[in-house]
């Protein structure tokens, strides 16, 4: 049960972040933070990190620091996803081979 919840605390991160780069993009359009959109996703954003941040101290109440921080690692390959989902943000190969890398450090860590 631990390992789910921390994913999805991850995957709250992932999602954060999108969040957070939505806000900036209505913020660049708007000029304004009081812009209705860019304000609901601004705090959406907030909200998203709070309640991922509760859940990620539960985990800790469960497990050790050093088992279970890897898996925040997983971020790094689920916001350029995201990123190329919703921005359509686009990747050299080399970053292909990154991910390849940090996927394989998270088994690793995670198995030891």
């Amino acid at each position: 049960m631990t390992y789910i919840v921390a994913m999805i605390c991850v995957f709250g991160i992932a999602a954060g972040q999108i969040l957070f780069k939505m806000s900036a993009s209505s913020l660049h359009k708007t000029g304004s933070f009081f812009d209705i959109t860019t304000a609901t996703i601004i705090c959406s954003a907030f909200a998203l990190y709070g309640i991922t941040t509760i859940g990620w101290i539960w985990v800790l109440q469960k497990s050790d620091l050093g088992r279970i921080y890897p898996l925040m690692a997983l971020a790094f390959v689920l916001v350029p996803i995201g990123s190329y989902l919703f921005f359509q943000e686009r990747f050299n190969p080399q970053y292909f081979v990154g991910v390849t890398l940090i996927i394989g450090g998270i088994i690793v860590a995670v198995k030891s």
